[in-house]
């Protein structure tokens, strides 16, 4: 990730999802941080950051 429309794509996809409370994303760093109940799983996570063509390591 290397600029902000970047970091919109990746938390607006995430925030679509019911189950995911809080999402923070370091630019920076090229890290995202999420908060989720146990409805989601990390892999389904995972997938949704790779939809937005960002590589995703758990």
């Amino acid at each position: 990730m290397s600029c902000d429309h970047c970091v919109k794509a990746v938390k607006g996809a995430l925030l679509e999802q019911e189950s995911v409370n809080t999402v923070d994303v370091n630019l920076e760093d090229g890290l995202v941080g999420v908060e989720f109940d146990d409805d989601i799983t990390l892999d389904q996570i995972k997938g949704i950051i790779e939809e937005q063509g960002y590589d995703a390591v758990k």
